[in-house]
């Protein structure tokens, strides 16, 4: 008897060591164009090398793949900055199909097989996804562990999202994004029976307190109640967001002495909010190191 409790807890012990070696997926999604989720991505995945993780990026935007020009300009930079890491990086490439369920079913292998490959082996697969309603961009979102959504501090945005009263702002149902969201997390219910954690990161937040930007918070938080989704802390409206692209670096990046960068009280900010955005994700692993760890 005692052999058999040993050999069970023992098989309790290799599940549990399993299922935690596979990498955390964090995909950055929304419908709309222009939320700044290339920027949130890449900035996400820079902190996490910093911190020293192996982190692998995806980008699932076939179309316009903002995510692959990003880290394009950021190997450009690699030939004078030496010292900034870089991700090891997929891209799902553009099929040559010549119907759409082929074009879908290649995609999606194409997705399948880089998972399979780099999930095992490393800590964190950030994926950036189109602004649009795909295939892929389902599929990608069913994999998630954690999404992220970055929203402009606009009605416009949050339309996606929710419909919402222009009378008192009470929200009416889901918005069509919110219910995409909430097929593929009972998808991922039931292929793999685990959750995905959903956060709603306000973006481009005004300086200025404004009657508008106090409703939205207002709505968001209704929201969060409604749907099941988290508040994660979001960024201000800097420019360096904009002006950094075109480098491939992050606010992370720019305390490199190579780049003889000069900080200003707006760029010290801007790094407090990436650091919170960090820890909104409640990943245990990530708190810890962020608490042994300064970026």
């Amino acid at each position: 008897m005692s052999y058999i409790l040993l050999s069970f807890a023992k098989l309790r012990y290799i599940i549990f060591t399993v299922s935690n070696n596979k990498a955390t997926i964090i995909v950055v999604g929304n419908e709309k164009g222009g939320a700044g989720k290339t920027t949130t991505a890449m900035h996400l995945l820079t902190a996490l090398l910093y911190l020293k993780f192996k982190v692998v990026s995806i980008d699932a935007d076939v179309r316009q793949a903002s995510l692959t020009s990003y880290i394009n300009n950021r190997i450009k930079s690699c030939n004078s900055i030496k010292s900034i890491p870089l991700p090891t990086h997929h891209r799902i490439n553009p099929s040559l199909r010549n119907t759409l369920s082929a074009i879908e079913n290649d995609e999606q292998n194409q997705f399948m097989e880089t998972l399979a490959a780099e999930e095992k082996n490393n800590d964190f697969i950030i994926i950036d996804t189109p602004g649009s309603n795909t295939h892929l961009s389902k599929l990608v979102h069913s994999y998630a562990d954690i999404i992220i959504t970055p929203i402009n501090d606009s009605f416009v945005d949050l339309d996606l999202l929710a419909q919402v009263d222009g009378n008192n702002f009470e929200i009416l149902k889901p918005g069509i994004y919110s219910q995409m969201v909430w097929e593929q997390k009972m998808n991922r219910v039931k292929r793999d029976r685990q959750s995905i954690d959903w956060l709603i990161m306000r973006n481009r937040i005004a300086a200025v307190e404004a009657h508008n930007r106090r409703n939205i918070e207002k709505v968001v938080e209704n929201l969060s109640k409604r749907i099941g989704c988290r508040i994660a802390h979001g960024f201000g409206e800097r420019v360096i967001f904009k002006e950094l692209f075109l480098k491939g670096l992050t606010l992370l990046d720019v305390k490199n002495s190579k780049l003889n960068f000069t900080f200003t009280t707006s760029h010290i900010l801007a790094r407090q909010e990436l650091i919170k955005l960090l820890n909104s994700l409640n990943n245990d692993i990530l708190t810890n190191a962020l608490a042994n760890s300064i970026l």
